[in-house]
This record gives structure tokens, sequence and C-alpha cells, in this order.
């Protein structure tokens, strides 16, 4: 079989869960992962006919897919802003809006800031990029989920991040460590928006990691907030990821708190996805 014959066989099977464009980047995903070459080798060698057990691996992960399970978990490995990260069900799979938060970052805080706190850590994605982007900056993370921490860890590990990892719950969690920027992906999504979501989504990733009551979604934000101005020094930053659909909820709470410089900020598909705010002088 050749890469070509392989390609469509995973757009067919998967029709159920993706459409033509998203199995054929999961096909790239799996392929570049297991060949250990790039997309553009695969690209101009369609016609390739594969070596047997580099068909049968392929032919392996396809199998697990149309289970439904995400091709990051399926692989053990996700790719965020150029580092590879290792992935499995307990923590989320890092997703391109979280790379355009980490990016809104860096830029505003290159040569202007010296240690972070990422809150809600997961896999660590966020503080592994920041430290690896900016190693002269001291990065600390936290997260309720010890399994998740030992995710986080071995990721720092990987990537050779100097990280110092928090097991805490930020909604009872007091410290008197300042910082100059907290960042923070928190769980954001309601209840009621689970009709709304993939069905893969929900039976294999966390869904504390996800999800919020439709009474009180925002009290993350609440509490997050609260602990950045006190924990803020002054002129410090706050970045948060948030829901497109509580977006002026969310910006309500930074200008009741009161935040100052507060920023909104739509992601590449135009969703109303980061704010950025200030603490005062």
């Amino acid at each position: 079989m050749n890469i070509k014959e392989l390609e469509q066989e995973y757009i067919q099977s998967l029709n159920q869960f993706y459409d033509s464009e998203e199995s054929k980047s999961i096909f790239y995903l799996a392929a570049t992962s297991i060949l250990k070459v790039t997309q553009s080798e695969l690209l101009v060698k369609k016609d390739k006919v594969l070596a047997q057990k580099d068909t049968d691996a392929l032919t392996k992960v396809l199998h697990t897919l149309k289970t439904g399970k995400p091709v990051q978990q399926v692989l053990g490995e996700a790719f965020f802003y150029g580092l590879s990260l290792k992935i499995n069900e307990d923590v989320l799979i890092p997703r391109p809006e979280t790379e355009e938060l980490v990016d809104w970052v860096i830029k505003e805080i290159k040569d202007k800031k010296e240690s972070v706190l990422d809150i809600g850590t997961g896999s660590g994605c966020i503080p592994i990029a920041i430290k690896k982007t900016l190693p002269s900056v001291k990065v600390s993370s936290l997260d309720i989920s010890v399994q998740a921490l030992k995710v986080a860890t071995a990721n720092a590990s990987l990537n050779e991040a100097d990280i110092e990892f928090i097991e805490a719950d930020i909604l009872n969690y007091s410290s008197d460590k300042k910082y100059d920027v907290i960042v923070s992906n928190p769980p954001y999504i309601r209840q009621l928006e689970k009709a709304d979501m993939q069905e893969n989504v929900l039976a294999h990733e966390p869904h504390s990691a996800l999800f919020v009551s439709d009474e009180d979604p925002l009290i993350f934000y609440n509490a997050i907030s609260d602990f950045a101005l006190n924990n803020l020094n002054p002129d410090g930053y706050l970045f948060f990821e948030i829901n497109e659909l509580l977006w002026a909820e969310t910006l309500q709470i930074l200008i009741d708190k009161p935040f100052k410089n507060i920023e909104l900020r739509k992601d590449m598909q135009g969703k109303d996805r980061m704010i950025m705010a200030r603490t005062n002088p």
C-alpha cells in the first residue's frame, strides 16, 4: 500500500468523526510520527509503497482512531509552539488558540518581566513554551490534579525546562509569593454546551479540565482574578483564555475588581478568546 492509498483509507474510515480535511490532517500527524519524516517529504512521495511494518503500524493507529480516540492520545504526543509534549487522558490536548495566548504573553512581556505563574497547567504546554522562549524568566505552574502534574513534570524534563510545579486548588489557595505575570486557561465550558461538542472530546478528555457549572461558569475567573490582585506585582499582567460566549461577563469581572488597560482579543477564527489586564502601578 502506498501513502496516497493509506491517506484515502483514513479519510473514508474516519468520516463519522471528521470531515475530509480533518481526517487528512490526522493521517499526516500519524504518518509523520510513525515514519519519522516531514509532511513535505510525505507530499512528494505519495506514490511510494510503504514497508509492511509501517503499513501495519499506521493501520493499527487507524483502528484505534475509529473508536473516536483523538490522534494525539493514540500517538501519545502532541506538538505545541514547536515543542513535543507527551499526552494521555489525564490532560487536555493543547489547542491552537492556546498557542495564540502563549504567543501574546511572550510578545507582551519579553524583556520586561521576570516571574510567571501558570494556573491549571494540564500538560504543561503554557509554562514550558514560555520558559523555552524566555529562558531567563522564572516560571511556576499550579494544578489540582496529581496525574496532570506528573505529565507536566515529565514534559518539562523532556524539553529541559526548569519549572516549579505546585499541587493546589486555586479555589482555596493562598500564597505570599509575588509574580509579574499570571496566565491561565481554566475550565470554562458550561454543561449546557456539551451538546455542541464532538463525542470523542467528551469521551476521552478530562471533564474537570473542561467543564464548569451552568450556575457559576466564571468561578475560576473570579478566583484567579482575586488571587492576581493579591499576588501580582505592581503593573503586573493577567492573561486568560476565555469562553467566547461569555466574553462580556468575563470582561466585567476584570472591570469590577478593578484591573486597568483591559484588552480583549479574537483568535484566528474570529472568536473572542483572550483577555489581558494589568494591575495598578
